[in-house]
């Protein structure tokens, strides 16, 4: 099981604009440096702290959490040349197996460790050097097990039950081999663990800090991952709670832009434009539109303060990896693609491309009434106004510089396109949490509130939490309206129960969060709060090209929706017992599991 834990190295380059890098920590036997060599002041808990982001921000991590949360979806279908990656293009017909080499989780246990590493070390280190102060090794641990517990949530999300431990690994002889902890147990033990460091953690950084604003742990995002904890835990109070906490200090955030910026802006009333709530302005002037994506995904996504106030965590990278000494998005680069192959390993679904042509009477993705498009229809993927000129099925989130889109004189609106990053020189910040995803949880958990019954005053509560969820969905969907004066594309009277409303904020959480590696996790909480697959299933079965029948079968199943443990880590760990909607990994699929 070494290979699950014992992968912490600490011959770490400190990331920059975090601190300095110099060289590189001699690799020693791990006792010598960590009681010897190490440990003994504050610049080695910040180099280890600096690791562990460094740790996240590496390919094989950020291709995981784009595969684990979104691939498997109706959202995403094979691209250029996916052929090249056979696990890659296997797991995008549902035929998963343990061999395949997505089921490595080692590189998330790596970071948990190094997490588990500074929690350990860190109040030594504190007690022997006068210039780390208690306040900064609390930051610190609060920052570590806001770390480790995203790690382990994407871990549970991904495979259900895994192995779980706060213990830091640093000796040959400390029992690794640990059994699976069941889903429920871990996901309560990262609220507790939340729970007791949220105060403790920074709230904002100074503003000479500006990759420290959104790229670091704040109380910000302990309060968001907190948010969606409580989501999946089903305790929808606690979730709104903890919403209502981003939403106020984004909120106050935007309040502090507005004073220091005293150029008036055709944009100023923006926060009333969006029912309240601060999110970035989509319109760049008059019929001109594409500023929402430019500043949160695009070239302008540098932690202005417009980004700031709807960002609340991303992991930063550069697009001038030699200049910089930070390195670029290389997982976007290589399933999204980049100026070289404009179409990545993966593009947009035929499903999804499906629903980009006006002519469409009926979109089940995308809105489109009285002539107000979805900017999203652009910013996602490849779309010119004409299906003559969409040839190019590509993603363009995260992977083009800059989007502008042209709606003048009441004409379908195009989009213009600025140059894909350049090969290997992916610069945009991969984001974890943003305020519009947050705006849309709250509303789910507003929704799963209401009360059976019929009589009025349960008829009157749940009438106000419907019209409370429907306000941030609107919000939300208004933001991305090409037209200068905002009107409602959303109707409130045609959400009038609880199951429309599921599905309105099922669907515009698809719209904005699409390829954000989400869409998976979405319908796997859907289906462990239905108890069934049947919403999970029919999703999936939309880009289905062949095997439609076994596909079928098989997501029918409860089990099937998470991921098989790889095959190494079965063989090394005796105390894993195998998925058994997955073969072993010694066949070629899952078939004979759909019998």
């Amino acid at each position: 099981m070494k290979r699950l834990y014992y992968n912490i190295v600490y011959a770490i380059c400190v990331i920059a604009g975090f601190s300095s890098c110099s060289d590189f920590l001699v690799i020693e036997p791990q006792n010598e440096i960590i009681f010897d060599k190490f440990w003994n002041e504050k610049a080695d808990v910040t180099a280890v702290i600096a690791g562990c982001y460094s740790g996240l921000q590496e390919e094989a991590v950020i291709k995981r959490m784009m595969v684990w949360g979104e691939f498997r979806s109706d959202n995403i279908g094979p691209g250029s040349n996916v052929q090249s990656d056979g696990n890659l293009e296997k797991l995008l017909k549902e035929n998963i197996d343990a061999k395949n080499s997505y089921t490595d989780w080692k590189d998330f246990y790596s970071v948990i460790n190094r997490c588990n590493t500074v929690i350990k070390f860190a109040p030594d280190v504190a007690a022997a050097d006068p210039a780390y102060t208690q306040s900064e090794l609390q930051a610190n641990i609060a920052e570590m097990v806001a770390i480790r517990s995203l790690c382990y949530f994407y871990l549970i999300r991904a495979f259900r039950d895994v192995p779980f431990s706060r213990e830091a690994y640093i000796d040959d002889d400390q029992k690794m081999d640990l059994p699976a902890t069941k889903f429920n147990a871990v996901l309560d033990s990262l609220i507790l663990d939340l729970e007791s460091v949220k105060n403790q953690a920074v709230k904002r950084y100074p503003e000479t800090k500006e990759l420290y604003q959104t790229g670091r742990v704040t109380q910000d995002f302990i309060h968001a991952l907190l948010c969606e904890l409580y989501l999946w835990k089903q305790d929808y109070q606690k979730c709104v709670q903890y919403a209502d906490l981003v939403i106020d200090s984004k909120k106050a955030i935007y309040e502090e832009n507005r004073q220091k910026h005293t150029t008036t802006t055709s944009n100023d009333n923006d926060i009333d434009r969006f029912n309240g709530f601060p999110l970035v302005s989509n319109s760049k002037q008059t019929n001109w539109y594409g500023d929402a994506y430019n500043t949160l995904f695009g070239r302008d996504n540098r932690n202005t303060d417009e980004a700031n106030q709807e960002i609340i965590f991303q992991l930063v990278f550069s697009d001038d990896p030699n200049g910089t000494g930070m390195i670029a998005n290389g997982a976007v680069n290589s399933f999204y693609g980049n100026q070289r192959s404009s179409t990545g390993l993966v593009a947009p679904s035929d499903f999804i491309y499906s629903q980009i042509e006006i002519a469409t009477k009926e979109r089940r993705v995308y809105n489109y009434k009285n002539k107000m498009l979805d900017a999203r229809i652009y910013i996602n993927q490849t779309y010119s106004g004409s299906s003559s000129s969409n040839s190019n099925k590509a993603i363009h989130k995260y992977t083009t510089r800059t989007i502008d889109i042209s709606a003048s004189g009441g004409t379908t609106p195009e989009a213009s396109y600025d140059s894909k990053y350049t090969e290997n020189q992916n610069g945009s910040n991969w984001i974890i949490y943003r305020l519009s995803d947050i705006m849309l949880m709250k509303a789910e958990a507003l929704t799963q509130m209401i009360q059976e019954g019929d009589n009025t005053e349960a008829s009157d509560y749940n009438r106000s939490l419907l019209d409370r969820a429907f306000t941030l969905v609107n919000a939300v969907n208004k933001r991305s309206i090409c037209q200068t004066l905002l009107q409602d594309t959303l109707v409130r009277s045609e959400f009038s129960n609880k199951g429309d409303m599921e599905d309105l904020i099922l669907q515009e959480r698809q719209r904005e969060l699409m390829f954000e590696g989400k869409r998976w996790f979405d319908l796997v909480r859907v289906s462990q709060r239905n108890g069934n697959t049947t919403i999970l299933k029919n999703a999936a079965l939309q880009k289905a090209t062949t095997g439609s029948g076994l596909i079928s079968n098989h997501l029918s199943k409860m089990d099937a929706i998470y991921w098989p443990y790889n095959l190494d880590e079965i063989k090394v760990n005796k105390n894993l017992v195998q998925n058994p909607a997955f073969s072993s990994g010694e066949d070629e699929s899952y078939k004979k599991t759909t019998k």
